[in-house]
C-alpha cells in the first residue's frame, strides 16, 4: 500500500480524540474487532507431503506477522514470504488486474512498507490503537484512498487519483488527506506519485508491488469504507 510521508508526520497531537463521549459518524463505519485472515486454501489431504500451492503456503507465512511488524526482524521469515509472492507473480504473468475487479474495499493482512508498520506498533502510545488498514479502489471514477482507520471513531485518510496502465501496473498521485475525529477534521498536504502493480488477483486475496520495492497483500474486507 502506498502512502504519502504525510504518514511520516508526527500522529501524536491529533489521534488522541478530544471528545471523551464520541458520536461516530455513521457514514463512515470503522470495524471495532481485528479480522482474520482468510483460510489458506488446501490442496492436499492432512497425511499429504506435498508442497502447498503458492497461495496457501503465502497465506500460511504471513498468517502469523501481525500484519509485517514481525517480519521486520525475521529477514529470513521475510525473504520466505517474497519468494512466494514472486512465485505467484510468475504464475500470473500477463493476467490484466486493471479491470473492474480491481475496484473494492482491500483490507491489509501483511506489508514491508515502513511507515504503515510504524504507525500501527506505535499508535498506542498516542492513546489510540490501529485498526483495519485499507486501500479502498474506484477504478472507473479513478480513485484510490489509502485508510488507517482507529476505532471506535478515528480515521487517516490519504486521496489519490489513478491512471491504469494495463495488464498489471496503476499510477497514482496524492491530491489530499484528511485526520478526522467524531466531531473534529484536519486536512493535510500529502505530496508525491507513484505506480504499484498487483502482480496476483483473484475472488479473495490481491498481492501486489510498488514503485519503492515494497510488499503488499490484502483481501477484499466483508464492507465497503466510505468517507
Amino acid at each position: 500500500m502506498i502512502v504519502s510521508s504525510v504518514l511520516l508526520a508526527p500522529p501524536s497531537p491529533f489521534l488522541r480524540n478530544p471528545n471523551p463521549n464520541p458520536n461516530p459518524n455513521p457514514s463512515s463505519p470503522i470495524p471495532p474487532k481485528p479480522h482474520r485472515l482468510p483460510r489458506p486454501p488446501s490442496s492436499q489431504s492432512p497425511s499429504s507431503t506435498a508442497p502447498l500451492l503458492p497461495k496457501s503456503l503465502l497465506l500460511s507465512l504471513i498468517s502469523d506477522q501481525d500484519r509485517g511488524i514481525k517480519t521486520q526482524s525475521n529477514p529470513s521469515k521475510r525473504a520466505e514470504i517474497i519468494q512466494a509472492i514472486e512465485d505467484l507473480a510468475v504464475l500470473s504473468a500477463g493476467t490484466i488486474t486493471t479491470g473492474p475487479a480491481l475496484s473494492a474495499t482491500w483490507r491489509m493482512l501483511w506489508t514491508t512498507e515502513k511507515e504503515q508498520l510504524f504507525i500501527i506498533k506505535n499508535a498506542g502510545l498516542f492513546g489510540t490503537a490501529a485498526g483495519d488498514v485499507l486501500q479502498v479502489i474506484d477504478v472507473g471514477n479513478g480513485v484510490l484512498n489509502n485508510v488507517i482507520t482507529f476505532p471506535p471513531d478515528g480515521v487517516f485518510f490519504v486521496r489519490s487519483s489513478i491512471d491504469p496502465a494495463p495488464p498489471q501496473r496503476v499510477n497514482f498521485k496524492f491530491t489530499s488527506a484528511v485526520l478526522r475525529g467524531s466531531n473534529w477534521e484536519i486536512p493535510l498536504p500529502p505530496f508525491g506519485q507513484g505506480w504499484f502493480e498487483s502482480v496476483y488477483m483473484d475472488d479473495e486475496i490481491r498481492v501486489a508491488k510498488d514503485i519503492r520495492g515494497d510488499y503488499l497483500v490484502v483481501d477484499r474486507a466483508p464492507y465497503s469504507w466510505k468517507e
